[in-house]
């Protein structure tokens, strides 16, 4: 009896195998040619909808999408950025290498690196020196209270030595982040352009957030922490003496008046 059972397990293995070859290939060919709304669909659920990748095509590793901010799932608020962005995605030992591209804002491709480190629970992620361009309107999108203040502008990003680490349940930032917000204006008030502005972001074992005004009738300064995972920031909005009937409006949607100042809290 012992005779027709292994004969008949050795004619089935060769089905056996060539079975397992048709699903390792299957699912190699899906993880190489996985669609772009792959993609779309896990950004949209990470960020409760507020960040979308709008008529996605290609594929997860080499893709392009309409980015779309909205104000959330339940939101009528969106904006989109002028043009397409594209990426490439590609997986390395230590984790995944990004690369992104949007005609209307960067000059030359960001790059970005994520690392996981599975030995520890942890994670990094790397953004290679980069400055790039965007317009201001597009934040309209987000809702409460950009909807509101409508802003008008060029915002340009500069980032050095960019790193996040991620450990324990604790991140850890390293490096320079520097936003200015150039020649600004709104919809709540006639003076246009009211300022420029820098808001600096200066990582280290308790990383620093500093609001300043480069120039304009609108003066904004602040200046915050993280503490834990939140951000405390305390500053002040006031208007140049010429133009403080102009601002009012403005100065109040930006935060509490006092007196002729308006007061900024966060966290």
């Amino acid at each position: 009896m012992a005779r027709p059972t292994a004969s008949l397990h050795t004619a089935r293995a060769p089905w056996a195998w060539a079975l397992l070859g048709a699903l390792l290939g299957a699912l190699l060919t899906l993880a190489l040619f996985a669609p772009a709304q792959w993609l779309a669909d896990r950004i949209a659920q990470a960020s409760a909808g507020q960040v979308q990748l709008a008529q996605a095509r290609g594929t997860l590793w080499n893709g392009s999408a309409q980015l779309l901010l909205t104000g959330g799932a339940a939101s009528q608020d969106r904006a989109a950025l002028p043009g397409r962005i594209a990426w490439q995605l590609r997986p390395t030992w230590r984790g995944l290498r990004a690369q992104l591209h949007a005609a209307c804002c960067t000059t030359s491709p960001l790059h970005l690196q994520a690392q996981v480190r599975l030995r520890w629970g942890g994670a990094r992620i790397t953004l290679a020196d980069s400055q790039s361009q965007w317009p201001a309107a597009v934040l309209a999108g987000l809702g409460t209270p950009w909807n509101t203040l409508q802003p008008q502008g060029q915002l340009v990003l500069h980032t050095i030595g960019l790193q996040a680490d991620w450990a324990a349940g604790r991140m850890v930032l390293t490096g320079q982040a520097q936003l200015d917000a150039l020649a600004m204006s709104s919809r709540l008030s006639t003076v246009a352009p009211m300022g420029s502005y820098r808001l600096a972001l200066q990582g280290g074992e308790v990383p620093t957030l500093t609001l300043q005004t480069l120039e304009g009738s609108l003066q904004l300064s602040g200046s915050g922490q993280w503490v834990g995972q939140r951000l405390r920031f305390s500053g002040e909005a006031s208007a140049a003496p010429e133009r403080q009937a102009a601002l009012a409006n403005l100065l109040n949607i930006i935060g509490r008046r006092s007196g002729a100042r308006s007061l900024i809290t966060l966290g």
